[in-house]
Formats: structure tokens, C-alpha cells, sequence
């Protein structure tokens, strides 16, 4: 089975597998059949997304319908492919317009690619992998890498082909590769992650020799640390903290290395604590804006700290919702917005994480300028934050419509296709 490669009629014997018969051997067989048909599966996948992406256009009758609003820089803005694919596979904007951009570029630039995909020779990971990074090569040595990739990705790794890729293209276009190069320094920046149990991911995109020198700077702080039962990763942690936050050299840092530093900037943290677990009479999760749910010490820790500033507010005791604003205004106060801000958190399009601090408000039901007592209210129950991508689809686009539950706080979203799809805010205690 493993030497026919994947097809419709092995995948309907694999359901008969009983793998208590299977040797030790037979079953390191079944899994890589198993891989095959995940890679052969793929790529009829592939094959789906490159043609919905073909077909993405709005339909003529609803730029019609729209009065033409939706004029060649808005529509270069945004496809509607993306929004729905992210709903319709519960992923996130940005992993959607990936899946759908390799498609296309396998389907259009790379049928080598994609016929070792669908014959189980090589994974998704690296057929996606090769797209991405030929994309910045001109057609002629996009293919001239690929003959020589093909070759090498039925016996690599997904980070070996990565590896050699990048090899592959600098060879193949030396100048053009250091130009990308200055482009993506003029793109750095700092990335932030939350990850489990209270933690996150923090650190910054810049050239290699940059990281080199931090590293280095980072062991150096290190070692200077005492003998006090900390583990050299730990010290490493707790060295980039000072360097970011306690700057050596005067009074006020924490100094988690135990070395003074300075004062720390003038920051904002929020985070969101029911009142019990934030006095210590029960323990359970807060919010942290930006990260999620952190444990109540963590919480506690935040909210007194030296210069916390508190700010109250309210939930419903039925539901859990944040509940509270001059309704007839289109700018909601400063109170309302800081309310929806903290009820929500993130954009409400269902696929997008985009934090709500840097959304737009939108009414739900549009404010009427001309007579404001008549259209929808600036009140927090009409209003969401939703980033300018998904505020400008909900404006612009004539197949997108939105509707909010005024009790739940559960949008609900129709694609132009006609299928739905739900978005429910954060619930702060279950």
C-alpha cells in the first residue's frame, strides 16, 4: 500500500485498518500512507482555493445594486475570498489570504510542486514554502529553482527545504536578494505572542547581525547574575527584561537580576479582574488587553503595582457582558469608548484578532446625521469595534450584511454565498 502512492480506492481501505494486527513495522507503514493521502488531500484543496480565489470578484449586479461604490482602489484593497474562507475554515484573516495566495501561486506557477504534492512525495509545509518564497522571482528563475528543488524535497525535511530554498534564490539572483533585504530591514518590528499559562511570546524582527549582538549582550547580563538557583534560560529571560525595562544606572527599577535601574516609563496596562478574585476571596481568571486570560496573582500583581490607576467597570450578573454616553452624538465619550473597548476586545468580524484599541468604533445600525434621534444610537448595544479592513467591507461591500444581538452581544455576519457566520464577545465571568 505504502509503494502505490495515494489514490481514491487506497484511502477507502484505509478505514479497514486494524491496527492491532499491524506490526511495529505496519504501523510506521500505515502512518506514512496516512501522510500520503493528508498531502494528496491538500492538493485537492489547493485545486478548491485557487479556483475560489479565480472567481472571487463581486458580481456585476451588486456594484450595480451598491451604486458603484466599490471603485478600483477599494476593491484592490480587500477580497471577498479572504473574509469567507477565513469564516467558512474558522481561521484567521491572515492565514486565510495565505492558504489562498499559495494556492494560487501552486496552481498557476508550480504544477511540478503541486503534482509531487498530490502524489504523497513531498508535504504541504514545503509546497506552500516553495510558493511563498519564489514569489519574489521573476518566472525564469522561479522555474530554475523549482527543477532543482523538485530533485531535493522528497528526502527533506520542512526546514531543510526552507533552508535550501533560501540558498537556491540567492544563487539565482544575487542582487535582487540583497534588495529584498533592504526592504525588510525598512520593515522591522517588534512581535508579541500570548502562549499558555500566563506566558507570551515577546521579541523583534531585525537583521541577523542585530539579533547576534542582543544575544550576545543578553548572555553577557547573564552571567553577571548571582549563584541563586535561577537556570542560565532563566537568567537569559530575566536579563532582556532589565535591559528593556530597568535601565541600569539610577533608582527605581525591579530589577529582577537584582541590579538597580531606572524608573520604568509611563506605561498603560489593562487588565480586567472581577472584584472578589482581585481582593484575594477567590482565585480565577482575569483579561489581560492584549494577551487574554492570566492567572489572579498575576492580575493582583498588576493592579498593585506602584502608580496602578483603577478604573471600574460593570458587568451583568446574568450574562457576564460589560454593561454604559450621550446616544444622540455620532463620537461616542470617552466612557462609552473605553466600555466597548474593554466589552469586546477584538475586532467583531468573526475571523479577525485584531485588537480593539485599534479598530474603529462602528455603529451597528448606521447613525443618521441629519436627524440623529431617528438612526442608530451611540450607545455601547449599537456599537462594535471592527478594523478599518472589516469596517470598510461592512460599509462598502453590497454582500456583506451584520446584525448584533442587543442581550447576547453575538454578531452575526451573511457573506455575499448567503452562508452565516457568528462572532460572540468575551463572557468576563462563567
Amino acid at each position: 500500500m505504502r509503494e502505490q502512492g495515494p489514490s481514491a480506492q487506497v484511502a477507502g481501505l484505509l478505514d479497514e485498518l486494524d491496527l492491532a494486527q499491524l506490526s511495529a513495522r505496519g504501523r510506521i507503514d500505515a502512518l506514512v500512507v496516512l501522510e500520503q493521502h493528508l498531502s494528496w488531500l491538500q492538493a485537492k484543496q489547493v485545486q478548491v482555493l485557487a479556483a475560489i480565489a479565480a472567481h472571487a470578484d463581486t458580481p456585476e449586479e451588486m456594484i450595480l445594486a451598491a451604486g458603484g461604490r466599490l471603485g478600483d482602489v477599494f476593491a484592490a484593497d480587500w477580497d471577498t475570498a479572504v473574509e469567507e474562507v477565513a469564516c467558512a475554515l474558522r481561521l484567521a484573516n491572515v492565514t486565510a489570504a495565505r492558504r489562498l495566495e499559495a494556492a494560487t501561486l501552486l496552481a498557476d506557477r508550480h504544477d511540478t510542486t503541486t503534482g509531487l504534492l498530490a502524489a504523497g512525495q513531498i508535504s504541504y509545509v514545503q509546497a506552500q514554502t516553495l510558493a511563498e518564497q519564489l514569489q519574489v522571482v521573476d518566472d525564469s528563475a522561479a522555474a530554475q529553482v523549482e527543477q532543482v528543488m523538485a530533485v531535493k524535497m522528497p528526502t527533506q525535511a520542512a526546514g531543510q527545504t526552507r533552508a535550501a530554498l533560501r540558498r537556491e534564490i540567492h544563487r539565482a539572483d544575487p542582487e535582487e536578494a540583497e534588495q529584498r533585504h533592504r526592504q525588510r530591514v525598512r520593515e522591522r518590528g517588534i512581535k508579541h505572542y500570548p502562549q499558555e499559562d500566563g506566558m507570551a511570546l515577546f521579541g523583534a524582527v531585525l537583521p541577523a547581525q542585530q539579533a547576534a549582538l542582543m544575544e550576545r549582550t543578553v548572555d553577557s547580563r547573564a552571567q553577571g547574575y548571582a549563584d541563586d538557583g535561577r537556570s542560565l534560560e532563566q537568567k537569559r529571560a530575566d536579563a532582556l527584561f532589565d535591559l528593556v525595562v530597568n535601565q541600569p544606572g539610577a533608582v527605581g527599577g525591579s530589577g529582577a537580576g537584582g541590579v538597580s535601574g531606572v524608573g520604568r516609563t509611563g506605561v498603560v496596562v489593562q487588565v480586567t479582574v472581577p472584584f472578589d478574585i482581585l481582593v484575594g476571596e477567590e482565585d480565577g481568571p482575569a483579561e489581560l488587553k492584549g494577551y487574554g486570560p492570566v492567572a489572579a496573582s498575576q492580575a493582583r500583581e498588576l493592579a498593585f503595582a506602584p502608580g496602578s490607576v483603577w478604573r471600574r467597570l460593570l458587568t451583568a450578573p446574568e450574562t457576564g457582558l460589560l454593561i454604559k454616553t450621550d446616544p444622540t452624538t455620532y463620537r461616542p465619550t470617552a466612557e462609552t469608548e473605553r466600555h466597548v473597548i474593554a466589552r469586546d476586545q477584538y475586532c467583531a468580524f468573526p475571523s479577525c484578532r485584531m485588537p480593539a484599541h485599534r479598530c474603529d468604533l462602528d455603529h451597528v445600525r448606521p447613525f443618521d446625521h441629519r436627524h440623529p434621534e431617528r438612526g442608530g444610537p451611540t450607545v455601547p448595544e449599537n456599537l462594535q469595534p471592527l478594523c478599518r479592513r472589516h469596517h470598510r467591507l461592512k460599509t462598502h461591500h453590497p454582500g456583506w450584511r451584520v446584525s448584533r444581538d442587543l442581550h447576547t452581544g453575538i454578531s452575526t455576519w451573511t457573506a455575499p454565498t448567503g452562508h452565516t457566520y457568528t462572532n460572540t464577545p468575551p463572557v468576563y465571568r462563567e
